[in-house]
């Protein structure tokens, strides 16, 4: 073995060592950064052939491997987006995408969101918050890319008005009411219908500038041998506010009346409204604002003896407001209520996961890039197929064991020093052969 190759392999078990130093340091500076990987040494000898008689020494290379598929722990910060942060972590596999400033999409564990002033979700490396955009005919998901998938904007859209054009509504009517002969409500002469003959409920809807009116709702009994009940709509605003008989007269009449008969063979359900076998009574809402066609869904209604029926009431659509307050659901729906109570899905955040998640490549800010070492990315949503859980008001913690750290360190130093003393023999044995011409 000659004593060049001595120094050259004591000097590469330094830059070895050297290198396991500085992922330990990176990993002590990331101890608490959320959503750091722990980065981990694994050495490899290289070796020389050899003769008979003589020995050629090899070296050692540090191939630094960065362990991404670790699960870190979870903390709960409660953060939400209503105090313009949002903290976001998984349970499991998967990575959220993010926009990487140049139109790119890269992978992150990193959930704390800051919500900017146009309404995008940016974490602490400045990197965007993706989601599908939730429209009428739901999402543009795609299962092997990032089509479709856009910054998370909670300011896009929230201010417009979207008017009612469809609606669910089910009252529940006692079969033992008595029939009404005359002064109908559809009628809307001054005359307060009689309780014991007719149900009044009311339903809001939203304009197509977004106000929102209240309608009134009568279902009267007419005919008890036919059991048969006429609905009538009035505009709200209309009533009467002064008199004995208020709110009739309304100042107009009725939006929508119609005729509704059950049917006594199949529990008393709702068989035909006007004749037609239907269960959707269409409301021409334009006079007020609205849409000419308001879909009201009411083919649940029954009549039954008594009044323990299921009530249920709701319409789609929305006032110009802002947001109340945001809720994100384990499988990424993005649900904004409004202030006035009002509830639309507005993005669906999805994870991202490859085969090797281990073979990605790092990129700063605690972000990954598919490879083709990695694999394919393959889209989810959270809970389902294989993806873990997305957890709101939670963040995930470096993986890094600051007790392992510091063994590592010492241990690394110690072997650094070890092979300085080898690099130092050799010198001197150096300085013995240069000597002896002297």
């Amino acid at each position: 073995m000659s004593i060049g190759g001595l120094m050259r392999t004591s000097v590469s078990g330094m830059n070895a060592q050297a290198t396991r130093l500085s992922a330990v340091s990176e990993n002590i500076a990331n101890a608490n950064t959320n959503g750091y990987k722990q980065t981990t040494t694994e050495f490899t000898s290289q070796m020389l052939a050899n003769g008979k008689g003589q020995y050629n020494s090899g070296a050692v290379e540090a191939n630094v491997r960065t362990l991404i598929s670790e699960q870190g722990g979870l903390s709960y910060t409660a953060n939400s987006v209503n105090s313009k942060k949002l903290d976001l972590a998984i349970s499991g596999q998967g990575f959220l995408v993010v926009d990487d400033g140049n139109g790119g999409n890269v992978l992150t564990r990193a959930g704390s969101f800051m919500q900017q002033p146009d309404g995008t979700l940016v974490n602490a490396a400045g990197y965007a918050l993706k989601g599908y955009p939730v429209g009428a005919t739901g999402t543009d998901f795609v299962l092997n890319g990032f089509a479709g998938l856009k910054p998370v904007n909670l300011n896009a859209g929230l201010l417009s008005a979207s008017p009612s054009t469809k609606g669910i509504l089910t009252i529940p009517l006692n079969k033992d009411f008595t029939e009404q002969t005359g002064d109908l409500p559809s009628a809307n002469t001054d005359k307060t219908p009689d309780p014991k003959k007719t149900v009044s409920n009311s339903l809001v809807v939203y304009t197509n500038s977004g106000e929102a009116v209240k309608l009134d709702i009568y279902y009267t009994k007419t005919s008890d041998a036919n059991n048969e009940w006429e609905v009538t709509v009035f505009d709200s605003r209309g009533a009467s506010k002064t008199g004995t008989n208020r709110p009739f007269p309304y100042d107009d009449g009725p939006l929508k009346t119609a005729t509704l008969a059950f049917d006594a063979t199949k529990n008393y359900s709702l068989a035909s409204i006007d004749g037609t076998a239907t269960g959707i009574l269409d409301i021409d809402l334009s006079s007020i604002g609205g849409v000419a066609a308001f879909n009201l869904d009411i083919g649940n209604t029954t009549q039954f003896t008594g009044d323990n029926q299921p009530l249920e009431a709701k319409v789609d659509g929305n006032p110009a407001e802002v947001i109340d307050k945001v809720n994100v659901g384990k499988d990424g729906t993005v649900l904004a209520t409004f202030t006035s109570g009002a509830t639309r899905e507005l993005y669906k955040i999805p994870l991202a996961k490859v085969a090797a998640p281990d073979n990605m490549t790092v990129l700063s800010g605690n972000a990954f890039a598919p490879s083709l070492e990695s694999g394919s990315v393959l889209m989810g949503f959270g809970g389902s197929d294989g993806f873990g859980d997305l957890i709101s008001g939670a963040l995930e913690n470096s993986t890094v064991d600051m007790a392992s750290e510091l063994t590592t360190m010492i241990e690394s130093q110690r072997s650094y020093t070890a092979n300085s003393k080898v690099f130092q023999t050799g010198s001197e044995i150096m300085d013995v052969l240069v000597n002896l011409k002297r």
